[in-house]
């Protein structure tokens, strides 16, 4: 695979394809089957080939005893930007705690950072019938991505030229707090990142530097950064005059 930069900013310890393999699943229940955390990963790499998108890096994460599984597949689609990368985001779990399934997304190449926007996702259940319905429900999503990442691009390219005043920022930090992007908690780093960023890239006082602000401050957990990043585009997706276009 082409050497690139894809990390994995959560709770949980970065592992090698083979510990993924290792972990064992537990035996099913008559109203729960769950499945092996590499299967989820290998049905998503037979979509993502026949779909003619080449996978380029990934990253795999364990936690809670190998229970929760979260992984990274970074993808190309013919279209190279410098500055970001367009990901896929996975997540298995063997607890109950979240269904399998999968969300696009972008990192930023220069302070890794991700996002996941909403577009595209999906969402199984570990019940009887997920081994017979993974395969097409993967296949779908993945039909799916390229249009997605198209519109993603099309959102980071705004959210580039799209100048930001200070007090606009101050705004939608506090407007990001009401709409669950994060704790008012974590408004401090924002904050601090909004003046003084810890990328000169960023330095430009442009809606694209505070996106990548918050998401600085949002490493950490990746379990909640699909819910929080989606909420974050959304807000941002408002103030650029993007909400509710494809």
């Amino acid at each position: 695979m082409k050497s690139c930069n894809l990390v994995l900013h959560c709770g949980a310890a970065a592992v090698e394809r083979a510990q993924v393999r290792s972990v064992p699943t537990p035996i099913s229940t008559p109203t729960w089957t769950p499945i092996p955390h590499l299967r989820l990963v290998e049905q998503v790499e037979r979509a993502l080939r026949a779909a003619s998108l080449e996978i380029v890096n990934q990253a795999h994460a364990l936690s809670h005893g190998g229970d929760r599984y979260f992984g990274l597949i970074q993808v190309e689609t013919g279209r190279s930007n410098r500055d970001y990368s367009l990901v896929l985001g996975l997540r298995n779990s063997h607890d109950k705690r979240f269904p399998a399934g999968l969300v696009a997304g972008a990192q930023v190449f220069v302070c890794d950072n991700l996002s996941f926007h909403g577009e595209v996702e999906l969402s199984r259940k570990h019940t009887r019938n997920i081994g017979r319905d993974l395969p097409l429900l993967t296949e779908r999503a993945i039909g799916q991505l390229q249009e997605s990442w198209h519109c993603q691009e099309k959102r980071i390219d705004r959210y580039m030229g799209h100048t930001l005043a200070d007090r606009d920022a101050h705004d939608l930090m506090v407007r990001a707090v009401d709409v669950g992007v994060c704790p008012v908690t974590v408004l401090p780093r924002v904050v601090q990142e909004w003046r003084e960023p810890s990328h000169e890239v960023f330095r430009e006082r442009t809606v694209w530097s505070l996106f990548n602000g918050f998401t600085e401050a949002l490493k950490g957990n990746l379990g909640l950064l699909p819910a929080r990043t989606q909420a974050l585009h959304g807000l941002m997706d408002g103030y650029v005059g993007l909400a509710g276009r494809n």
